[in-house]
């Protein structure tokens, strides 16, 4: 079967430069790719056909024979010498070498980074750090400042964070030459892995520095100063931007992330922005109704009027006694609870008062008459 023109193959014309042609094959490449293409059986025939007519234009003498004599070019009788031209292939190892050539454009995402731009770079970026803060429900009212102390690595300052003696700059790594990891071509694959001397970051260190044993950051408690917003709540948390751990010879820091937890309170239990509170009342003050205080988030008072014949479990709202919203303008309410108090440890008088308010009361306790009506019609009933 004849073969078809390398340039109609990447779907280019002829004569086009090297930067189209390896974009052409790249996205050629990418499609017929035999991993992206399971189901296709023409795919693997169609990228090593797509990979021959890269090896050809992606170098210009080649490039040259082709366009003059086309793929007689590198079939036996031509040159001259009874041969292919010399420096001229087509076996495993000019497809593997095709093939490397664009493997980081194909998948370098994935593999961490490509070949150009003088490798991987030697300084990396700190980890970001967790500093897990308890604050009171009144911080969380009206927001507080507060000093933290955060142990984190820092920057060397004897050798500036470039983990050399001196300052000196580290040299290129001569295993990987900077690249920061080893490529190994087996067969139809192209292998990469972690430089074993540079372990990844592409220079080494002849002379360490003795502070920080090249590493180019210390281990050392900072103080901060954190700003805690009003309304935050258990989960909220805040960002503090380079502020985490030094990076590794002189890289960039990462973050501190501050997560916050809120202490439960003695009497407010939170509901989002709402509070509630449980008050007890006398059961004078619920008979007859009167005026109480309540205390409020901001260590204030509140006068609220009780109605008359208020039960245990009654709720009131006070409105905008709650906490202010995190986002966003308003503020929450704060809900009350009645819990009427039964007197104790009363005197003989007050127990003779309380008899003789009770028989002046039987008209004043519907639902209690009508229980005690119903339990005696029970027991009427099962001795009948």
């Amino acid at each position: 079967m004849s073969k078809r023109d390398y340039y109609d193959v990447l779907g280019i014309k002829k004569g086009a430069a090297a930067d189209e042609i390896k974009k052409a094959y790249r996205t050629k490449a990418k499609e017929l790719h035999p991993d992206r293409n399971a189901d296709n059986p023409k795919a693997e025939d169609q990228f090593k056909e797509a990979n021959e007519a890269y090896e050809v234009l992606k170098d210009a003498d080649k490039k040259a024979a082709y366009d003059r004599y086309g793929h007689a070019a590198f079939e036996g009788g031509m040159g001259g010498g009874g041969g292919r031209p010399s420096g001229f292939g087509g076996g495993q190892g000019d497809f593997a070498s095709a093939f490397s050539d664009v493997f980081d454009d194909l998948f370098g995402d994935m593999m961490g980074g490509g070949r150009g731009g003088g490798g991987r770079q030697r300084a990396s970026r700190g980890a970001d750090l967790r500093y897990n803060l308890r604050v009171t429900l009144e911080d969380a009212y009206a927001g507080i400042q507060k000093t933290i102390q955060v142990p984190t690595s820092v920057q060397c300052g004897s050798c500036t964070g470039s983990g050399a003696e001196g300052g000196a700059e580290p040299t290129t790594c001569p295993t990987c030459s900077g690249m920061g990891k080893v490529r190994a071509t087996q067969g139809f694959f192209t292998v990469e892995r972690t430089c074993p001397t540079c372990s990844g970051l592409g220079q080494t260190i002849k002379n360490p520095c003795k502070e920080c044993s090249g590493a180019g950051r210390v281990h050392k408690e900072r103080a901060l100063s954190v700003n805690i917003p009003k309304g935050v709540e258990t989960g909220t948390r805040i960002r503090l931007a380079g502020e985490g751990e030094a990076g590794l010879r002189g890289g960039p820091p990462g973050d501190l992330y501050i997560f916050i937890e809120v202490a439960q309170h003695e009497l407010f239990e939170r509901d989002g922005v709402h509070l509630h509170c449980r008050v007890p009342v006398s059961m004078i003050v619920a008979a007859l109704g009167g005026n109480i205080e309540v205390p409020t988030i901001d260590g204030g008072r509140s006068r609220v009027a009780i109605p008359n014949g208020s039960q245990s479990g009654r709720q009131m709202r006070l409105r905008a006694k709650g906490m202010p919203a995190l986002r966003g303008a308003g503020q929450g309410d704060m809900f009350i609870e009645l819990a009427v108090e039964t007197p104790v440890n009363l005197t003989s008088r007050q127990k003779d008062l309380l008899r003789e308010f009770e028989d002046l009361s039987e008209d004043n306790n519907p639902e209690s008459k009508s229980f005690f009506k119903s339990v005696k019609g029970f027991w009427d009933s099962m001795k009948g």
